[in-house]
Protein backbone atom coordinates (compact mmCIF):
# COMPACT_ATOMS: atom_id res chain seq x y z
CA UNK A 1 0.00 0.00 0.00
CA UNK A 2 1.07 3.58 -0.64
CA UNK A 3 0.99 4.50 3.05
CA UNK A 4 3.40 1.64 3.83
CA UNK A 5 5.78 2.83 1.11
CA UNK A 6 5.73 6.36 2.52
CA UNK A 7 6.40 5.06 6.04
CA UNK A 8 9.30 2.92 4.83
CA UNK A 9 10.94 5.82 3.02
CA UNK A 10 10.58 8.06 6.05
CA UNK A 11 12.19 5.47 8.36
CA UNK A 12 14.97 4.07 6.15
CA UNK A 13 17.96 5.73 4.55
CA UNK A 14 19.64 3.59 1.89
CA UNK A 15 17.81 2.20 -1.15
CA UNK A 16 18.46 0.30 -4.37
CA UNK A 17 15.98 0.41 -7.25
CA UNK A 18 15.69 -2.16 -10.02
CA UNK A 19 13.34 -3.23 -12.78
CA UNK A 20 12.92 -6.15 -15.17
CA UNK A 21 15.43 -7.53 -17.64
CA UNK A 22 15.49 -5.83 -21.05
CA UNK A 23 14.00 -2.72 -19.42
CA UNK A 24 11.39 -0.60 -21.18
CA UNK A 25 10.50 3.07 -20.84
CA UNK A 26 8.21 2.65 -17.84
CA UNK A 27 10.72 0.50 -15.99
CA UNK A 28 13.63 2.87 -16.63
CA UNK A 29 11.69 6.13 -16.28
CA UNK A 30 9.97 5.05 -13.07
CA UNK A 31 13.19 3.74 -11.53
CA UNK A 32 15.11 6.92 -12.26
CA UNK A 33 12.19 9.11 -11.20
CA UNK A 34 12.01 7.29 -7.87
CA UNK A 35 15.77 7.60 -7.45
CA UNK A 36 15.61 11.38 -7.92
CA UNK A 37 12.72 11.59 -5.45
CA UNK A 38 14.58 9.64 -2.77
CA UNK A 39 17.70 11.76 -3.19
CA UNK A 40 15.63 14.93 -2.94
CA UNK A 41 14.46 13.67 0.46
CA UNK A 42 18.04 13.29 1.64
CA UNK A 43 18.18 9.52 1.14
CA UNK A 44 20.90 7.41 -0.45
CA UNK A 45 19.60 5.80 -3.63
CA UNK A 46 20.88 4.18 -6.81
CA UNK A 47 19.42 2.27 -9.74
CA UNK A 48 20.87 -1.20 -10.37
CA UNK A 49 20.07 -3.29 -13.45
CA UNK A 50 21.15 -6.56 -14.99
CA UNK A 51 20.96 -5.25 -18.56
CA UNK A 52 22.11 -2.13 -20.36
CA UNK A 53 19.72 0.78 -20.76
CA UNK A 54 18.38 0.88 -24.36
CA UNK A 55 19.80 3.79 -26.39
CA UNK A 56 16.44 5.61 -26.58
CA UNK A 57 16.46 6.13 -22.80
CA UNK A 58 20.10 7.00 -22.18
CA UNK A 59 19.46 10.74 -22.28
CA UNK A 60 17.26 10.58 -19.18
CA UNK A 61 18.63 12.42 -16.15
CA UNK A 62 20.69 9.98 -14.09
CA UNK A 63 20.89 7.28 -16.76
CA UNK A 64 24.68 7.56 -16.82
CA UNK A 65 24.82 6.69 -13.11
CA UNK A 66 22.92 3.40 -13.37
CA UNK A 67 24.97 0.43 -12.17
CA UNK A 68 24.99 -2.88 -14.02
CA UNK A 69 25.05 -5.72 -11.47
CA UNK A 70 24.46 -9.46 -11.23
CA UNK A 71 23.27 -9.39 -7.62
CA UNK A 72 22.60 -6.97 -4.77
CA UNK A 73 24.53 -7.03 -1.53
CA UNK A 74 23.30 -6.27 1.97
CA UNK A 75 24.28 -2.62 2.18
CA UNK A 76 20.77 -1.36 1.36
CA UNK A 77 17.97 -0.86 3.87
CA UNK A 78 15.47 -1.84 1.16
CA UNK A 79 15.24 -2.61 -2.56
CA UNK A 80 12.44 -1.22 -4.75
CA UNK A 81 11.43 -3.65 -7.50
CA UNK A 82 9.67 -1.77 -10.31
CA UNK A 83 7.15 -3.25 -12.77
CA UNK A 84 7.99 -6.92 -12.19
CA UNK A 85 5.52 -9.79 -12.07
CA UNK A 86 7.78 -11.85 -9.81
CA UNK A 87 11.14 -11.69 -8.08
CA UNK A 88 12.89 -13.49 -10.95
CA UNK A 89 12.08 -10.78 -13.50
CA UNK A 90 14.94 -8.41 -12.57
CA UNK A 91 17.44 -11.18 -13.27
CA UNK A 92 19.47 -10.13 -10.24
CA UNK A 93 20.59 -12.48 -7.50
CA UNK A 94 20.12 -12.22 -3.73
CA UNK A 95 16.88 -10.19 -3.92
CA UNK A 96 15.07 -12.82 -1.88
CA UNK A 97 17.29 -11.91 1.08
CA UNK A 98 16.43 -8.20 0.95
CA UNK A 99 13.58 -6.11 2.30
CA UNK A 100 11.78 -5.59 -1.00
CA UNK A 101 9.12 -3.11 -2.08
CA UNK A 102 7.08 -4.37 -5.02
CA UNK A 103 5.63 -1.47 -7.09
CA UNK A 104 3.56 -2.50 -10.10
CA UNK A 105 0.37 -1.73 -12.00
CA UNK A 106 -0.28 -5.14 -13.52
CA UNK A 107 -2.99 -7.36 -12.09
CA UNK A 108 -0.83 -10.43 -12.73
CA UNK A 109 1.92 -9.26 -10.38
CA UNK A 110 2.70 -11.71 -7.60
CA UNK A 111 2.76 -10.24 -4.09
CA UNK A 112 6.40 -11.17 -3.61
CA UNK A 113 7.50 -8.07 -1.72
CA UNK A 114 7.83 -7.33 1.95
CA UNK A 115 5.60 -4.42 0.95
CA UNK A 116 3.37 -4.70 -2.12
CA UNK A 117 1.91 -1.57 -3.73
CA UNK A 118 -0.10 -2.74 -6.74
CA UNK A 119 -2.38 -0.26 -8.49
CA UNK A 120 -4.09 -1.63 -11.64
CA UNK A 121 -5.86 1.73 -12.16
CA UNK A 122 -2.54 3.43 -12.93
CA UNK A 123 -1.65 3.78 -16.61
CA UNK A 124 2.04 3.24 -15.79
CA UNK A 125 4.24 2.80 -12.75
CA UNK A 126 5.43 6.29 -13.60
CA UNK A 127 1.98 7.56 -12.65
CA UNK A 128 2.37 5.79 -9.31
CA UNK A 129 5.74 7.45 -8.73
CA UNK A 130 4.07 10.82 -9.29
CA UNK A 131 1.38 9.85 -6.77
CA UNK A 132 4.13 8.88 -4.32
CA UNK A 133 5.78 12.27 -4.78
CA UNK A 134 2.54 14.00 -3.87
CA UNK A 135 1.83 11.67 -0.93
CA UNK A 136 5.24 12.13 0.66
CA UNK A 137 5.34 15.85 0.07
CA UNK A 138 8.33 15.78 -2.23
CA UNK A 139 9.08 18.53 -4.72
CA UNK A 140 8.71 17.38 -8.31
CA UNK A 141 11.98 18.50 -9.85
CA UNK A 142 12.63 18.75 -13.57
CA UNK A 143 14.64 15.51 -13.35
CA UNK A 144 11.74 13.63 -11.76
CA UNK A 145 9.30 15.16 -14.25
CA UNK A 146 11.33 14.13 -17.32
CA UNK A 147 11.76 10.55 -16.12
CA UNK A 148 8.12 10.10 -15.11
CA UNK A 149 6.83 11.70 -18.31
CA UNK A 150 8.82 9.27 -20.43
CA UNK A 151 7.37 6.40 -18.39
CA UNK A 152 3.86 7.66 -19.11
CA UNK A 153 4.43 8.22 -22.82
CA UNK A 154 5.95 4.81 -23.49
CA UNK A 155 3.51 2.73 -21.44
CA UNK A 156 0.38 4.47 -22.76
CA UNK A 157 1.48 4.42 -26.40
CA UNK A 158 1.70 8.22 -26.40
CA UNK A 159 -1.59 8.39 -24.43
CA UNK A 160 -3.58 6.36 -26.96
CA UNK A 161 -4.09 3.11 -25.02
CA UNK A 162 -7.32 2.57 -23.09
CA UNK A 163 -5.33 2.58 -19.85
CA UNK A 164 -5.00 6.36 -20.23
CA UNK A 165 -7.31 8.11 -17.75
CA UNK A 166 -8.19 11.74 -16.96
CA UNK A 167 -5.76 11.49 -14.03
CA UNK A 168 -3.02 10.37 -16.42
CA UNK A 169 -3.52 13.49 -18.50
CA UNK A 170 -3.56 15.69 -15.40
CA UNK A 171 -0.27 14.13 -14.32
CA UNK A 172 1.20 14.76 -17.78
CA UNK A 173 0.08 18.40 -17.62
CA UNK A 174 1.63 18.82 -14.16
CA UNK A 175 4.92 17.39 -15.44
CA UNK A 176 4.91 19.81 -18.36
CA UNK A 177 4.50 22.62 -15.86
CA UNK A 178 7.74 21.36 -14.25
CA UNK A 179 9.65 21.87 -17.49
CA UNK A 180 9.05 18.76 -19.60
CA UNK A 181 9.20 19.38 -23.36
CA UNK A 182 6.96 16.72 -25.01
CA UNK A 183 8.51 17.22 -28.44
CA UNK A 184 11.97 16.42 -27.06
CA UNK A 185 10.76 13.24 -25.38
CA UNK A 186 9.05 12.17 -28.60
CA UNK A 187 12.16 12.87 -30.67
CA UNK A 188 14.41 10.96 -28.27
CA UNK A 189 12.15 7.89 -28.10
CA UNK A 190 10.20 7.76 -31.38
CA UNK A 191 12.45 9.55 -33.88
CA UNK A 192 15.87 8.16 -33.01
CA UNK A 193 16.22 5.33 -35.52
CA UNK A 194 19.31 3.74 -36.97
CA UNK A 195 19.42 2.69 -40.61
CA UNK A 196 19.55 -0.95 -39.52
CA UNK A 197 16.43 -0.61 -37.37
CA UNK A 198 14.38 0.85 -40.22
CA UNK A 199 15.57 -1.88 -42.56
CA UNK A 200 14.62 -4.48 -39.95
CA UNK A 201 11.15 -2.92 -39.67
CA UNK A 202 10.71 -3.01 -43.45
CA UNK A 203 11.87 -6.62 -43.56
CA UNK A 204 9.49 -7.59 -40.76
CA UNK A 205 6.46 -6.02 -42.44
CA UNK A 206 7.32 -7.35 -45.90
CA UNK A 207 8.71 -10.80 -45.13
CA UNK A 208 7.65 -11.82 -41.64
CA UNK A 209 4.07 -10.57 -41.32
CA UNK A 210 1.02 -12.77 -41.89
CA UNK A 211 -2.55 -11.44 -41.93
CA UNK A 212 -5.33 -13.77 -40.78
CA UNK A 213 -8.35 -11.86 -42.13
CA UNK A 214 -11.03 -14.26 -40.88
CA UNK A 215 -9.69 -13.83 -37.35
CA UNK A 216 -8.88 -10.12 -37.70
CA UNK A 217 -5.36 -10.94 -36.51
CA UNK A 218 -1.82 -10.16 -37.61
CA UNK A 219 1.14 -12.37 -36.72
CA UNK A 220 4.79 -11.33 -36.97
CA UNK A 221 7.85 -13.34 -35.99
CA UNK A 222 11.59 -12.71 -36.05
CA UNK A 223 14.27 -15.34 -35.59
CA UNK A 224 17.70 -14.72 -34.11
CA UNK A 225 19.13 -15.04 -37.63
CA UNK A 226 16.81 -12.23 -38.75
CA UNK A 227 17.94 -10.05 -35.85
CA UNK A 228 21.62 -10.75 -36.50
CA UNK A 229 21.21 -10.01 -40.20
CA UNK A 230 20.19 -6.46 -39.40
CA UNK A 231 22.59 -6.07 -36.47
CA UNK A 232 19.65 -5.58 -34.13
CA UNK A 233 20.31 -3.98 -30.75
CA UNK A 234 18.27 -4.17 -27.58
CA UNK A 235 15.10 -2.11 -28.01
CA UNK A 236 15.18 -2.08 -31.83
CA UNK A 237 11.92 -4.04 -32.14
CA UNK A 238 10.04 -1.86 -29.65
CA UNK A 239 6.72 -0.85 -31.18
CA UNK A 240 6.85 -3.23 -34.15
CA UNK A 241 3.69 -5.01 -32.97
CA UNK A 242 1.70 -1.77 -33.20
CA UNK A 243 2.12 -1.67 -36.99
CA UNK A 244 0.09 -4.85 -37.28
CA UNK A 245 -2.67 -3.42 -35.15
CA UNK A 246 -2.85 -0.33 -37.37
CA UNK A 247 -4.13 -2.36 -40.35
CA UNK A 248 -7.77 -1.64 -41.10
CA UNK A 249 -10.09 -4.30 -39.69
CA UNK A 250 -7.46 -5.87 -37.41
CA UNK A 251 -8.28 -6.20 -33.70
CA UNK A 252 -5.31 -8.30 -32.52
CA UNK A 253 -1.61 -8.13 -33.37
CA UNK A 254 0.97 -10.66 -32.21
CA UNK A 255 4.75 -10.29 -32.34
CA UNK A 256 7.10 -13.20 -31.65
CA UNK A 257 10.84 -12.75 -31.21
CA UNK A 258 13.38 -15.51 -30.72
CA UNK A 259 15.84 -15.14 -27.85
CA UNK A 260 18.68 -17.45 -26.88
CA UNK A 261 16.65 -18.87 -23.98
CA UNK A 262 12.98 -18.30 -24.89
CA UNK A 263 10.48 -16.84 -27.35
CA UNK A 264 9.33 -13.38 -26.34
CA UNK A 265 5.69 -12.58 -27.19
CA UNK A 266 3.98 -9.19 -27.39
CA UNK A 267 0.24 -8.84 -28.01
CA UNK A 268 -1.82 -5.73 -28.71
CA UNK A 269 -5.57 -5.49 -29.17
CA UNK A 270 -8.43 -3.09 -29.69
CA UNK A 271 -11.65 -2.66 -27.74
CA UNK A 272 -12.46 -5.16 -25.01
CA UNK A 273 -10.30 -8.02 -26.28
CA UNK A 274 -8.27 -9.09 -23.18
CA UNK A 275 -4.95 -10.30 -24.55
CA UNK A 276 -3.52 -10.40 -21.03
CA UNK A 277 -5.86 -13.33 -20.31
CA UNK A 278 -4.69 -15.22 -23.40
CA UNK A 279 -1.06 -14.84 -22.38
CA UNK A 280 -1.71 -15.71 -18.74
CA UNK A 281 -3.49 -18.93 -19.76
CA UNK A 282 -1.10 -20.16 -22.44
CA UNK A 283 2.17 -18.20 -22.51
CA UNK A 284 3.38 -17.50 -18.97
CA UNK A 285 2.55 -13.83 -19.26
CA UNK A 286 0.18 -11.02 -18.49
CA UNK A 287 -0.16 -7.27 -18.50
CA UNK A 288 -2.97 -5.01 -19.56
CA UNK A 289 -6.16 -5.86 -21.43
CA UNK A 290 -4.94 -4.30 -24.68
CA UNK A 291 -1.17 -4.61 -24.24
CA UNK A 292 0.52 -7.63 -22.72
CA UNK A 293 3.62 -9.78 -22.94
CA UNK A 294 4.57 -13.40 -22.40
CA UNK A 295 7.02 -16.11 -23.36
CA UNK A 296 7.15 -19.62 -24.80
CA UNK A 297 9.78 -22.27 -24.10
CA UNK A 298 10.32 -23.87 -27.47
CA UNK A 299 11.08 -22.89 -31.05
CA UNK A 300 9.74 -19.84 -32.85
CA UNK A 301 7.66 -22.03 -35.14
CA UNK A 302 6.20 -23.93 -32.21
CA UNK A 303 5.28 -20.71 -30.45
CA UNK A 304 3.43 -19.33 -33.47
CA UNK A 305 1.73 -22.67 -34.07
CA UNK A 306 0.55 -22.80 -30.46
CA UNK A 307 -0.80 -19.26 -30.73
CA UNK A 308 -2.76 -20.11 -33.87
CA UNK A 309 -4.06 -23.25 -32.16
CA UNK A 310 -5.56 -21.43 -29.14
CA UNK A 311 -6.61 -18.30 -31.04
CA UNK A 312 -10.00 -19.47 -32.43
CA UNK A 313 -11.39 -20.47 -29.03
CA UNK A 314 -10.13 -17.26 -27.45
CA UNK A 315 -11.75 -15.09 -30.12
CA UNK A 316 -14.99 -17.09 -29.83
CA UNK A 317 -15.10 -16.24 -26.14
CA UNK A 318 -14.66 -12.54 -26.94
CA UNK A 319 -16.58 -11.72 -30.13
CA UNK A 320 -16.24 -8.28 -31.66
Amino acid sequence: MLSQVVELIENKNSFAITTHVRPDGDGIGSSLGLCWLLRSLGKEAEVVLRDEIPPAYRKLPGADEVKKVSEVNGKYDAVFVIECSDLKRPGIGNLENQLTVNIDHHTTSEHFGTINWIDPTASAVGEMIYNLCKAIGGRISKEIAECVYLALVTDTGSFRFSSTTPHTMRVAAALMERGVRPERVHEAVMDDNTEDRLKLLGFTLNERMTVLPEQATVVMGLSMDDLHRFRSKQGDTEGFVNYGLSIRGIRLAAFFMERSDTIKISLRSKGSLPVNELLAQHFKGGGHRNAAGGRFDGTLGEAIARFKEVLPAFLAQHPA
